[in-house]
């Protein structure tokens, strides 16, 4: 017992010197601001100089903010010296004179053209933040905004911009104005930042979604914003005797614009009739064109907008500039973001399922690409609840699209199968192995979509992870094509006819995977030249392998072709299944022929440049060294292992067979046979065939009548099909910009080719004779590879020629 309570006494002093009542143990007064005692030092190899004053005196020579780096500190002492005491790193650090806080009064009165300056500067932040940047450096710098939502009010009546404002005491008209254009303001920001969470949108390189621990009233009812700002409008029509009828009407636009965005926000959850939800749309571009009028109208407040609010968002955060489009740039994008969202909800008229794909690729492929939340908007309307368009199941679009590609009027789609119960039945068989390939294949096919509602670097690279994918679909389908064959009824053909083959069956399923894996390999090659990946001397190469694939895709398409017709003359069906099947096909065929004409002209013609010395060559790992000028612009790399990097993504598929680098050399050097006369008469040649291909594409698309329709019963099977508005083109609701981006865009391209052709003609028949052949074609021409923004289309770059 003595031995516990001699282990107790030091913990219980130690308690009882803790104790505010022991006057023994407690300090000093003062005792905390005494000068600490200098230490004692009694090393006789150290003699204690006194520096302070010393040190004092120096560092007041220095200006605020001025560093002095010894230049033998590490890489981390200098780092943790930068952060400390440098306004580009600390938050904390004060100028001379300044306060921590910012001390702008937003109880002052202001006047209606300071108002419409606030409100015009937060819509260029607001726009900002839709282009990526973070809210700290945009809405979250206005003195009006911070106040509003921090604290964070509970009640509509708490978001004010003075707390404990007597809800029956009068409020300056412009603050009123001011207070519900805030309202508004950050309640749309809420909706649209929670959509863009709330999809398949990769933060880090399309948006930024943090809110710093603000709510952006999250918690007050959007009926009583509506209220809000109803009010607002009433108070300004109420003022228009005591201020300018011009000044009331601008404050007016901007609340009705406003108004219009939230209604906008909340009619597009509906996912129905596009012309229910068109009218928000409608009314914001027009009143958005007023407002545009009305900017020289309002006055500047920069005082009202602050950087030092970000101390209070993050104090890990390093001080960050302002960021504010100009008035032009604000006008521009919020034409464009306007725009973009009355142009989605076509998709909700649905078609068919190619119309629908042909959609989604015109409409991501503008330029500038849409922006996040109109793509976040889009996938909503794909993907939400997984319900398509919010009324078709994944099955009945995955059906539709068979029934246009392979299988018209096909047993195996056949709704009546899924009412068989005997297992004996062939059609009981039929379902079963068709239900098994559908929910294999629905998630690859919906990824599609998916993909191209990213940003373009995005959707390249979530392309070719797609492709092992559908490598591996298009096995486990030619599985199921063989199970199903023996119940489908189907007769076995000779392909290619006239052969003396075996005969085979169509293989509808694999063949519907083959159609898309070839599709998908020639969008990642040609999103490659898009998204400049590829340097100027591998354009010869890269082009080849587009056209390889494209002929691939030709000879697949006959193939599928064949079997389709054959069905048509044998059967006789009366469905409209067919003539839609066909008429996909003409177009798919017409369309990849452009392809592989153009990609091989544009090979052929760098080959041919390569070859007048315009630009260097490829060689293989047997091929004599460069010369050192050109292999020291790239010491670290060969083209043998560039190959390699390019054909990666293509290298878990097995067919079409990827080409060697030597195959791919000889292919585009023609192993030095053939005159470069010769060459560019094979481009002219390809672009003869380009430009017959864009005509029969040209005349699919033109034949304009009523408006194409479908009916469909209730198992959601095509009963009707017309060949009006696009339906030959499979571009319903997306013609115009189809045609823009193709037949008009493809066919700069052409243009583009035949001048760089002529010319190079013209100068080699004018050198030719004199001296090294092709020297007088390099003194004379120099050659200029474009952008792909400043070529015809990004997708082909077509080399300029500069005369000397």
């Amino acid at each position: 017992m003595n031995s516990f309570d001699d282990e107790q006494l030091p913990l219980t002093q130690g308690f009882g010197d803790l104790s505010l009542g022991n006057d023994y143990y407690s300090p000093k007064p003062g005792f905390a601001f005494e000068e600490p005692p200098s230490p004692m030092i009694s090393s006789e190899g150290i003699i204690a100089q006194e520096i302070t004053d010393k040190f004092l005196s120096a560092a007041a020579k220095l200006e605020p903010g001025e560093l002095v780096k010894d230049g033998f500190f590490t890489l981390f002492e200098s780092v943790g010296a930068l952060e400390v005491m440098d306004p580009k790193m600390d938050s904390g650090c004060l100028a001379p004179g300044e306060s921590l806080d910012d001390d702008y009064d937003v109880s002052r009165l202001l006047s209606p053209s300071e108002v419409i300056g606030i409100i015009d500067q937060l819509f260029s932040l607001e726009m900002a933040w839709h282009l990526g940047y973070p809210l700290s450096q945009t809405l979250f710098t206005s003195v009006y905004v911070e106040k509003l939502q921090h604290p964070n009010p509970t009640t509509i009546h708490d978001a004010d911009f003075i707390r404990g404002h007597a809800a029956d005491s009068p409020r300056d008209p412009m603050h009123t104005v001011l207070r519900a254009y805030c309202l508004g303001l950050l309640k749309a920001c809420y909706f649209v930042n929670e959509r863009i969470k709330y999809e398949h949108i990769y933060e880090e390189e399309d948006f930024v979604t943090n809110t710093y621990n603000r709510s952006l009233l999250e918690s007050l009812n959007r009926s009583d914003i509506y209220d809000e700002i109803v009010t607002a409008r009433q108070v300004l029509r109420d003022t228009h005797h005591t201020e300018t009828n011009e000044l009331a009407q601008a404050l007016d636009f901007r609340l009705q614009f406003r108004l219009a965005f939230l209604r906008a926000i909340e009619l597009s959850e509906l996912r129905t009739d596009p012309a229910s939800l068109t009218p928000p749309w409608a009314e914001m571009q027009a009143v958005w064109s007023k407002i545009s009028k009305t900017r020289d109208l309002g006055s500047a407040v920069p005082e009202a907008f602050s950087t030092k609010i970000q101390r209070r968002l993050a104090s890990t955060m390093p001080p960050r500039p302002i960021v504010q489009p100009s008035a032009q740039e604000t006008q521009r994008h919020f034409e464009k973001l306007i725009e973009d969202g009355m142009s989605v909800l076509n998709v909700l008229n649905y078609t068919d399922s190619q119309s629908l794909l042909k959609f989604v690729l015109t409409f991501q492929a503008q330029k500038p690409q849409p922006m996040v939340y109109v793509r976040a908007l889009l996938q909503n309307f794909l993907f939400h609840d997984m319900i398509i368009l919010g009324q078709l199941s994944i099955r009945r679009v995955m059906d539709d699209d068979l029934s246009i590609v392979v299988l018209p009027d096909s047993i195996l789609l056949d709704p009546i199968n899924d009412t068989i119960e005997a297992p004996h039945q062939p059609r009981f068989i039929i379902a079963s192995h068709m239900e098994i390939f559908r929910q294999r294949a629905a998630q690859s096919y919906l990824d599609i979509f998916r993909a191209f509602c990213q940003n373009r670097c995005r959707v390249r690279r979530t392309l070719f992870h797609s492709l092992q994918d559908w490598e591996m679909l298009q096995a486990e389908a030619e599985e199921i094509d063989e199970l199903l064959q023996p119940h489908a009824d189907e007769k076995l053909l000779v392909y290619p006819p006239r052969t003396g083959g075996i005969p085979t069956g169509s293989m509808p399923l694999s063949s519907w995977a083959y159609h898309y894996k070839l599709q998908l390999m020639q969008w990642t090659v040609q999103l490659g030249f898009e998204l400049e990946i590829y340097q100027p001397n591998e354009l010869a190469s890269m082009y080849w392998y587009l056209a390889y694939l494209a002929q691939t895709h030709i000879y697949h398409i006959d193939r599928i072709k064949f079997f389709t017709t054959h069905r048509l003359e044998t059967t006789h069906p009366t469905s409209p299944q067919y003539p839609r099947s066909q008429a996909f096909l003409e177009h798919t065929h017409a369309l990849t022929r452009a392809t592989f004409s153009l990609a091989l002209a544009l090979s052929t013609l760098y080959t041919a440049l390569t070859r007048l010395g315009l630009l260097p060559s490829l060689t293989t790992s047997s091929s004599p060294p460069a010369p050192p000028a050109s292999s020291s612009s790239r010491p670290y790399s060969t083209d043998a292992l560039r190959h390699e990097i390019r054909m990666k993504p293509f290298a878990s598929v097995s067919l079409p067979d990827l080409p060697s680098h030597e195959m791919m050399v000889q292919a585009t050097t023609r192993g030095g046979m053939g005159s470069t006369a010769g060459l560019l008469e094979e481009v002219k040649g390809s672009v003869a065939n380009v430009r017959r291909q864009l005509g029969v594409l040209a005349a699919l698309a033109g034949d304009d009548g009523e408006e194409g329709t479908k009916r469909r019963d209730d198992n959601g099977v095509a009963g009707e099909w017309s060949t009006a508005n696009g339906n030959k083109v499979f571009a319903v609701g997306c013609l115009d910009r189809w045609k823009g981006q193709v037949v008009e865009g493809w066919m700069k391209a052409v243009v583009e080719i035949e001048e760089v052709v002529e010319r190079v003609s013209k100068a080699e028949n004018e050198t030719k004779g004199g001296g090294v052949k092709g020297e007088g074609v390099v003194t004379k021409l120099k050659l200029k590879v474009p952008r792909p923004s400043e070529a015809g289309h990004e997708w082909w770059i077509v080399p300029r020629i500069v005369e000397e």
